[in-house]
């Protein structure tokens, strides 16, 4: 261990998105300052190099401030000042500037044109190298001090003092601790972005379906609409990844065990639907249900739940019953489903929980109890849906901490 700590004008503590984006920044703002990059492990960017399947959803093709804070479960008030200053189109200009393009998919993800994340660690690093912003690896950080005006910082290899800090850590425990000892309120992390399991005979052979559907948790104000993904462990999809996001916290204290009730249909009721069965009743009253799926159901799906009405296979149209008929006008509009249980989406694991942002001066994203100490990205009590998003939040809160370095 050095007996001098090493001095930094601005250390970066986190080598991920976050992390790089700010420090890139506050070279472009700062010319001559010396900044440094404390990563724990042995590599950086890693979260980068797996986000998006490997492609790196770097945002999301909504430029309106109000609605692309609507992403956030946890941040929508506070991101909608700093999204007025910095978001998606300065985000796509930013990376423009330096020779990586971004392409818009149909579901309004944004990935580099080249398909690769690996595009996008490179800009990092090769902007990193041209600005002189110093990276040290396997660094975990074991203690923050306030020191005078600046900070003193104890890493498990050498010791740094800085007069700016940022942490863009995300979520992570020891980090946060350090922060509780510095008087910051850390709220508990839970899991977000999760799918939900569930071992109901009525989607067991149906892995790969997808429908467009509405969901309600029973019980809660929970609700969402989209595609609904059926796999082998349950159901997944952005109608699925919506409701775990905005009831990280309710489904947890729930232990994920919990009932969800589909409409397969997305608005009609079940009466809706029952008038209309009696319809196909009389119109196609020589022909057995399962030949033909009707409502743009997948034929599979449709089977499935004829199934679970009690309707064989031999039955014809004409020989259903009122009690037949309504049992499926429920499974198409009200179906319940017990979940037990979730499973990580994907490897892009985000968690809700962190500083509490009323700790945090959301102009400049610089702490309230102490001057000179920044916090960007996951590190927050901040979270958003899946597609770019908690990508767009390190991007804005990375540029709007450089500027605000910059200004003192």
């Amino acid at each position: 261990m050095e007996t001098t700590p090493t001095h930094k004008n601005i250390i970066i503590v986190g080598g991920g998105a976050a992390g790089f984006f700010t420090a890139i920044n506050c070279a472009i703002s700062c010319p001559n300052a010396s900044i440094l990059i404390l990563e724990r492990g042995k590599d950086v960017l890693t979260k980068v190099r797996i986000s998006g399947g490997g492609r790196c959803n770097v945002t999301h093709a909504e430029f309106v401030p109000k609605e692309l804070s609507k992403k956030y479960p946890r941040g929508e008030k506070e991101l909608l000042g700093p999204f007025h200053t910095f978001m998606t189109g300065d985000t796509i200009a930013w990376f423009e500037e330096r020779g990586v393009d971004l392409k818009i998919e149909e579901d309004g993800r944004m990935f580099p044109v080249s398909n690769s994340s690996a595009t996008i660690i490179d800009c990092f690093l090769k902007e990193a190298n041209h600005h002189g912003i110093e990276i040290c690896t396997n660094h975990s950080v074991q203690k923050i001090k306030k020191q005078g005006v600046g900070w003193f910082l104890e890493t498990s290899k050498n010791n740094f003092t800085c007069d700016s800090l940022v942490i863009a850590t995300g979520s992570n425990p020891k980090v946060w601790k350090l922060l509780e000892h510095l008087d910051h309120t850390i709220t508990p992390a839970v899991p977000s972005l999760f799918t939900f399991n569930s071992k109901d005979t009525r989607i067991k052979d149906l892995m790969g379906l997808s429908k467009e559907a509405s969901v309600e948790i029973v019980g809660t104000k929970l609700q969402s609409e989209g595609s609904l993904l059926i796999t082998h462990w349950g159901l997944s999809g952005p109608g699925i990844l919506k409701l775990s996001a905005w009831g990280a916290r309710e489904l947890a204290a729930m232990n994920y065990h919990f009932t969800i009730k589909v409409n397969w249909l997305l608005y009609d009721t079940s009466q809706d639907v029952l008038e209309k069965l009696l319809v196909f009743k009389q119109k196609y009253a020589k022909q057995s249900p399962y030949t033909y799926a009707q409502f743009d159901i997948p034929k599979r799906l449709w089977q499935s739940l004829l199934t679970a009405s009690r309707i064989a296979e031999v039955t014809k149209w004409a020989d259903l019953t009122k009690n037949q008929l309504l049992s499926l006008s429920n499974e198409l509009t009200e179906g319940l489903f017990e979940i037990k249980g979730k499973s990580t989406f994907k490897e892009e694991f985000v968690t809700a929980g962190g500083v509490d942002l009323k700790e945090l001066n959301f102009k400049t994203f610089e702490s309230k109890i102490h001057q000179h100490l920044y916090l960007a990205g996951e590190v927050l009590n901040i979270d958003a849906i899946t597609g770019g998003f908690n990508f767009q939040n390190a991007w804005t809160g990375g540029y709007m901490i450089a500027q605000a370095i910059a200004s003192k």
